[in-house]
């Protein structure tokens, strides 16, 4: 007779190749002995893959950088080129997340990662002088299909992971994934400074082979979990929940900020201190490092909230936030680039810090409210984290219709500042109503 092991040491149970039936990462020595190198190992993959997404998302960022004079699109037209990705960018996040149930995340990821050759090698053969401004938004609009992956990702990664190390495992999952916004402005001020403003083919280009690398290793290294499938009408449920919204609502104030002011920050530099900022390639040497900072700093906000409680941690967010974003209303009112580029930065910097608070207090909310069942925790903070991150993104969509209809209005970005500093201080007030105030407070630990 074939001795058999205790179910707390059995390992997971892969079936049909690359399918895990067994999945206990709350139990901690099946965590210890087992779980942890299989999480380990997608949650890289699932970076790398999410990472590319987020460079093909927002390469519009970039390449309108390339859109000179001889393109004829005046500075409202280009906000346009950026808000149109993020508006696709943001819908689709609902059906991917949708995807990992239906099809597996490693199966999705393969899909979703594929997809992204699509925008890029339309991106790097057709955008040149004499191109249309419909065929323009076109191919912006199908770049959006990269800023799907990321809550597909995280939905994904969301199951792998037990609770005690969500907000440390989605922070590092999410944080790679947006460093894709610095990495693909990079990759432009690269081609500007190499081939100059006529090549913005080649910033497309360059993500080719890279993507294929990212499908393969998705392919040969990633694993579907049966459990996750079987998490049916997760959304149907997660919807009829308040939270869920209020959740969403602060994840425009957090993500919204940073994917949003990713896309705009070189056209604002550029129309806001044209004298400085002249040619592309001194824009471009900016650029970059909001996003850098606030990808990278996204951990720490999980971390955070993992030790102090995300509610507190993104209360207090909000209000550097609001005093970030009076800062730039200042600068910009002073024509001052240096505390311009200060009080921009550290809106970054506090988006990222936000983001990851943002999305530990998702799982502690749900674990709360289900004190006695983690699997029905764990199916409805999953579906939230994809209906937060497909509102949340819309928010980027909001930040550049401001920006676009502030130039248009008044010729400068104030109004659009006024109008962020007011929805933070209603963010800052929402946290503390719903989350903090001890008369109101009824989920402990969130």
């Amino acid at each position: 007779m074939t001795a058999t092991l205790p179910p707390a040491t059995r390992p997971a149970v892969t079936v049909r190749g690359h399918w895990i039936d067994d999945w206990r990462p709350e139990d901690r020595e099946f965590w210890n002995s087992t779980g942890a190198p299989i999480a380990r190992r997608n949650l890289i993959f699932s970076i790398f893959s999410e990472h590319i997404g987020f460079s093909v998302w927002t390469m519009w960022s970039v390449l309108v950088l390339f859109l000179g004079p001889q393109y004829g699109i005046d500075p409202a037209g280009k906000f346009l080129l950026t808000a149109v990705p993020a508006l696709v960018g943001s819908v689709l996040r609902i059906p991917y997340t949708f995807a990992v149930a239906r099809f597996g995340g490693r199966n999705w990821t393969i899909i979703s990662a594929s997809l992204l050759l699509i925008p890029s090698f339309l991106a790097a053969f057709l955008i040149q002088p004499g191109v249309s401004y419909t065929t323009l938004l076109i191919i912006a609009a199908v770049a959006g299909v990269g800023g799907g992956n990321f809550a597909s990702s995280m939905a994904n990664i969301n199951a792998f992971y037990p609770d005690r190390l969500k907000g440390w495992a989605l922070g590092i999952n999410a944080g790679g994934g947006n460093l894709g916004v610095a990495a693909v402005q990079l990759v432009g001020l690269f081609v500007l400074a190499t081939f100059g403003a006529g090549s913005p083919g080649i910033v497309a280009g360059i993500y080719i082979p890279l993507i294929v690398v990212a499908t393969a290793g998705s392919a040969l290294y990633m694993d579907n979990l049966t459990q996750a499938r079987n998490e049916k009408r997760g959304m149907r449920d997660a919807t009829r929940d308040s939270h869920t919204w209020i959740m969403s609502f602060l994840y425009i104030g957090t993500f919204g900020s940073f994917i949003g002011f990713g896309f705009a920050f070189g056209q604002v530099l550029q129309v806001q201190f044209a004298e400085q900022f002249n040619t592309p390639v001194k824009a471009a040497y900016l650029t970059f490092l909001g996003p850098l900072l606030g990808s990278l700093i996204r951990p720490v906000g999980g971390a955070l909230a993992d030790r102090l409680g995300g509610a507190k941690v993104t209360f207090w967010n909000f209000v550097a936030m609001a005093g970030g974003a009076s800062i730039v209303l200042l600068a910009s009112q002073l024509r001052s680039l240096p505390l311009y580029l200060v009080g921009f930065i550290s809106l970054f910097v506090f988006s990222g810090v936000g983001n990851g608070s943002t999305y530990k207090m998702i799982p502690a909310i749900f674990r709360a409210r289900n004190l006695h069942d983690d699997h029905e925790a764990r199916r409805l903070s999953g579906a939230v984290i994809g209906i937060a991150g497909a509102i949340g993104a819309f928010g980027g969509v909001l930040v550049n219709l401001a920006f676009r209809q502030s130039f248009l209005t008044y010729q400068t970005a104030d109004a659009a500042y006024l109008a962020f500093i007011a929805f933070y201080a209603v963010c800052v007030l929402v946290t503390w109503t719903v989350y903090l105030r001890p008369s109101e407070r009824s989920l402990p630990g969130v």
